[in-house]
């Protein structure tokens, strides 16, 4: 693989060298050897994906190799839980999702790291809308026919389906029922593959997926795509409204977002390294287009990583409450 070093930073190597007295600091040498990034789940996924094309990009940024070690299971925090407990000195880092950094702890009692206080919040990379989709045996094509079919049916006559409980596919759905005013019954699957099977035989009347997964099975034909949970169509994919421009559906703003995080105490001048390879990464035309192949949009550089954080901790624990999801 290609290995440079910048203008950045070799500035930085040089201004060290002219200041002998003063100690060496971890970003004058940082990286000096490979850095791993650990996903929480199997190659493939939306996750997988992106931290693959960034891990290239930060790879070319930063002069070293970059390696994706994919540790799956328990959606997502067996990996988080891994870059919790490491070494903070910026060579064990995660890309992490809604899933494992903002929900997973607060249902699941099994989860023994904190989201917002075992991690180093480097900076924010991108997000993915999801999509509602329907059954063809359903007959709606769009999201005015959704509304009037569930407002029309008894509470709970019809179901949608997610990849779990409390997931973000399954509180995307439940946001779905707060705004419209209406009530799908959640039926929970293990993964996209059975989900989808239900979908195109009938037994499951609506899903949600996200959008990387949902829009090759939107293009075959096997299932009807409704609109996406943002409040703008997907350049992915702009022939799929956005939910919130049908009415009764406003309050619908949700996403799958990606992050770079490191353990909870990573040096500042690594911090600041990383933070400054990313901001650059996220303005490369060639990034910017591998991602926005799969329906991503990138976050803007500089943005308050840590503060973001809260505010979703603060909106998703709403939804665990109005979906009254018991912690286990």
């Amino acid at each position: 693989m290609k290995r440079f070093f910048c203008r950045g930073a070799l500035a930085a190597l040089l201004s060290s060298s002219l200041l002998s007295a003063a100690a060496p600091s971890h970003a004058a040498g940082y990286p000096s050897k490979a850095i791993t990034i650990v996903v929480g789940y199997p190659a493939g996924g939306s996750v997988d994906l992106t931290a693959r094309v960034f891990g290239e990009a930060l790879s070319e940024r930063l002069g070293q190799s970059v390696v994706i070690e994919n540790l799956g299971g328990a959606g997502g925090t067996i990996g988080a839980n891994r870059v919790a407990r490491a070494t903070a000195d910026g060579y064990t880092l995660l890309v992490g999702s809604t899933n494992e950094m903002v929900i997973a702890g607060m249902i699941n009692s099994a989860v023994r790291y904190d989201g917002l206080k075992d991690f180093t919040p480097v900076g924010m990379i991108a997000a993915q809308p999801m999509m509602l989709v329907a059954s063809r045996e359903t007959g709606v094509t769009n999201a005015a026919q959704y509304l009037e079919k569930l407002k029309q049916g008894a509470s709970g006559a019809y179901t949608f389906g997610s990849s779990g409980v409390g997931t973000a596919l399954h509180l995307a759905g439940e946001m779905i029922n707060e705004s419209t005013q209406t009530h799908a019954e959640h039926i929970p699957y293990r993964g996209v593959s059975p989900l989808l099977t239900d979908l195109v035989s009938g037994q499951l009347d609506f899903g949600v997926f996200v959008m990387s997964s949902g829009l090759p099975h939107v293009k075959s034909g096997k299932v009807v795509a409704l609109g996406v949970t943002e409040t703008q169509a997907s350049p992915a994919a702009p022939d799929i409204p956005a939910l919130s421009g049908t009415p009764g559906f406003e309050k619908v703003d949700i996403n799958v977002w990606f992050g770079l995080y490191g353990p909870a105490g990573l040096p500042d001048d690594v911090v600041a390294a990383l933070r400054s390879a990313l901001d650059d990464i996220l303005q490369q035309d060639a990034f910017r287009e591998k991602m926005a192949a799969s329906g991503a949009t990138l976050y803007q550089p500089g943005m308050d990583a840590a503060q973001f954080q809260v505010t979703e901790t603060e909106k998703y624990g709403r939804l665990v409450k109005l979906a009254k999801i018991e912690r286990q």
